[in-house]
């Protein structure tokens, strides 16, 4: 939940349908020395990544004020009692109110891969004394889950910001219960302007096994909302083909 609020444009009806099969598909990059040694048995993305500019997408208040978390929460059938990942956490918006609606019997690992802004989120944790909320450091290729675990894992406006898209969907499958799903919200601008085209995504997380539930608008939320779910074998590594730069 980072980048600038900034105008979006409005998901044609035909986006609801979108599967991998429109996708284009291209081979692998060459060259491995700028990459983590941990994601180089996956595919280049052949596509730009957006720039962390900060930890706000946008004034609580001024999220608040169109009902945001509520509307997605709402949509993403959070009910008392689950247990939630909030990845690229930031400043917590999403984190304490998931934490509000799960209730004390529910839980929420908020994670991030920025040291100090984890320390600052655990310091908010603390201080609004969240008991069923805790804080994680991952990394840019693995958001270091337990497997097993989560019945929603939310990804809302960071996407764009992952560096290594394949890896880190790869890694993140495990985390999900049986029946659990990821659930995306971002905006319909290219990867490098703080936004994911929906054909781009859709195409990224089916190369990885997750099927597509539904995708919607969202404009209260800067953008979409989309949900996946695991499908089949976890592929090889070796076996994934990257998705090729789409913009819409």
């Amino acid at each position: 939940m980072r980048g600038p609020a900034r105008h979006v444009l409005a998901l044609p009806a035909a986006g609801l349908a979108l599967i991998c099969g429109g996708c284009d598909w291209v081979g692998v990059g060459q060259g491995d020395d700028d990459r983590r040694s941990s994601a180089t048995s996956f595919p280049r993305a052949d596509r730009p990544v957006s720039p962390v500019v900060s930890i706000r997408y946008a004034s609580e208040e001024a999220r608040d004020r169109k009902n945001e978390a509520n509307d997605i929460m709402d949509k993403a059938g959070i009910t008392p009692g689950m247990t939630v990942a909030d990845i690229g956490a930031g400043e917590g918006y999403y984190t304490v109110r998931l934490a509000k609606r799960v209730g004390p019997q529910g839980r929420v690992l908020a994670q991030d891969i920025m040291a100090e802004v984890i320390d600052a989120l655990g310091q908010r944790i603390n201080r609004e004394h969240w008991d069923n909320v805790s804080v994680k450091l991952g990394t840019p290729d693995d958001p270091k889950l337990p497997a097993d675990s989560f019945d929603r894992i939310f990804l809302v406006h960071m996407y764009h910001e992952i560096e290594e898209p394949y890896a880190f969907l790869w890694n993140m499958r495990p985390a999900l219960k049986p029946d659990g799903e990821v659930i995306v919200v971002d905006s319909i601008r290219p990867t490098d302007q703080h936004g994911t085209p929906p054909k781009l995504l859709t195409c990224e997380f089916a190369s990885v096994g997750y099927r597509l539930l539904k995708l919607e608008t969202r404009p209260a939320a800067g953008g979409y909302m989309a949900r996946f779910r695991v499908e089949g074998a976890r592929p090889d590594p070796g076996a994934i083909r990257p998705c090729a730069i789409v913009t819409e």
